[in-house]
């Protein structure tokens, strides 16, 4: 906004505590004379002759006139310093700020001392200038890793067409059939991303669902991957009421579940799909057998274009997003993601979403 330039909070202060001073010296000054006038005579014996009330009176006057004058400078001066020392940390903050207008977020405030209202400012600024740092870092790898994904897509489609044009000879059917496998590639990959930013805009319509229907859809739709696989799909649960999205919920679960199928044993893997209710929230847990898992691996997973210990590139691996777009669809829906390793191997993901508030009849 564009405002219109207006005296400093310091030379406020600086006014105020000087009035104020002044206002109390003012006052002491009129209880004194008012004092005089109610208790002291018109005349007053006093050794050496005698005092007349009026002539009392004119030198207070000059007095408190030069008692208030010293009031003045000295409010003046003290609240100016006194103010410049209590502002100090709000100068601070205001730097910061700036800084971070101009898009630097690596710098904090930390201001020392005991806890008080600017150091309790200072130290929200600074985990919100954390937060800023983390989330700019996570954008700036997720652009990079994106534009690497759809590039190399349409790199391999530009080989294999230049291929196609220089060698006449050459087996057109599979060229078209590598063709087609790669563009698949390119356009799940421009579905998941555009999937990631709906849900992260929160742009949906919430409703009421049921996880426990859509863990038994999950499982139903990928049981020929899983068996393919060698892998067994075991789900349990009571009914478990929720309120969201149902596309974005079933993706959420189609993704974990699949995840799950896809990083796990060789053979006779096993996959535990289980929904709960507890006091004020609905948990969907997906588990799974697989390789142990290091705990600095696991906090890494739900960055965009993870996968796991390897870069995996089969027809089920997905492009790297089933996590991310996990994580975002549960903070979506104002839930938490919770990812712990098995101590025997794999994964367990658990997703605690807020329990829908009873409905009260009239």
């Amino acid at each position: 906004m564009n405002r219109a330039p207006g005296p400093s909070v310091r030379l406020r202060l600086t006014a105020s505590y000087a009035g104020f001073l002044m206002l109390a010296g003012a006052l002491l000054l009129a209880a004194v004379w008012i004092f005089i006038l109610r208790h002291l005579p018109p005349y007053t014996s006093v050794s050496g002759g005698v005092l007349v009330r009026s002539t009392l009176l004119h030198d207070f006057a000059s007095a408190a006139g030069a008692v208030l004058f010293f009031l003045l400078m000295f409010g003046l001066v003290g609240g100016w310093i006194l103010a410049g020392r209590m502002l100090a940390p709000l100068t601070r903050i205001t730097d910061a700020t700036r800084m971070a207008t101009n898009g630097s977020f690596s710098h904090r405030i930390r201001l020392p001392g005991r806890r008080d209202e600017f150091r309790d400012l200072a130290d929200d600024f600074d985990g919100m200038l954390e937060r800023l740092e983390a989330h700019v870092a996570e954008q700036r790898r997720f652009a990079a890793n994106a534009s690497h994904e759809l590039r190399t897509p349409l790199a391999i489609s530009k080989a294999l067409l230049d291929v196609a044009r220089t060698d006449p000879d050459r087996d057109t059917g599979e060229v078209i059939d590598r063709l087609h496998a790669v563009n698949t590639r390119a356009i799940d990959l421009t579905e998941a991303l555009l999937l990631l930013s709906r849900a992260d805009q929160r742009s949906f319509t919430r409703e009421h669902v049921d996880l426990s229907l859509l863990a038994e859809e999950a499982a139903e739709t990928l049981l020929p991957l899983a068996e393919k696989r060698g892998v067994t799909i075991e789900t349990s649960g009571d009914i478990t009421p929720a309120i969201g999205s149902p596309p974005l919920l079933l993706q959420l679960t189609m993704n974990l579940v699949q995840n799950a199928i896809v990083h796990n044993l060789p053979e006779r893997g096993t996959v535990w799909v289980n929904t709960g209710v507890c006091p004020k929230t609905v948990v969907l847990t997906v588990e799974n057998t697989g390789d142990k898992l290091t705990p600095q691996l696991m906090s890494t997973l739900t960055e965009p274009f993870q996968r796991g210990t390897e870069r995996i590139h089969t027809d089920h691996a997905g492009v790297g997003l089933g996590l991310a777009i996990v994580k975002t669809i549960t903070q979506a829906h104002h839930g938490t993601l919770t990812l712990t390793p098995r101590s025997a191997g794999g994964i367990r993901v658990t997703v605690e979403l807020p329990a829908p508030v009873p409905r009260t009849g009239r």
